[in-house]
C-alpha cells in the first residue's frame, strides 16, 4: 500500500488500514522512528492495555528511553 505526502506534510491512510485496525477519525497515531525506518502505531486509549505484554525484557528501560526522547523533542 502506498500514499503520497502533500506539500503540507499530510497523507491519506489507504482504506484497508482503517477497516482492518478499526481506526476512526478520533483515533490518534504514534509515529516511531528507529534504525529500521518509520512505523505508525495506533495509540491504545487504555494505558494499561497499551503497556500489557511489554513487561518482559527491559520494559522499564524502554519506557525511560522513550520519555527521554520525548523530552528532547520538546
Amino acid at each position: 500500500m502506498k500514499s503520497t505526502i502533500t506539500s503540507r506534510g499530510q497523507t491519506v491512510i489507504p482504506a484497508e488500514i482503517p477497516r482492518r485496525f478499526k481506526l476512526n477519525p478520533t483515533k490518534k497515531l504514534e509515529w516511531i522512528v528507529d534504525q529500521d525506518g518509520i512505523r505508525v502505531v495506533p495509540i491504545v486509549e487504555d494505558p494499561i492495555n497499551a503497556f500489557r505484554g511489554r513487561g518482559k525484557g527491559g520494559s522499564v528501560e524502554r519506557l525511560l528511553h522513550d520519555r527521554k526522547q520525548d523530552r528532547m523533542r520538546e
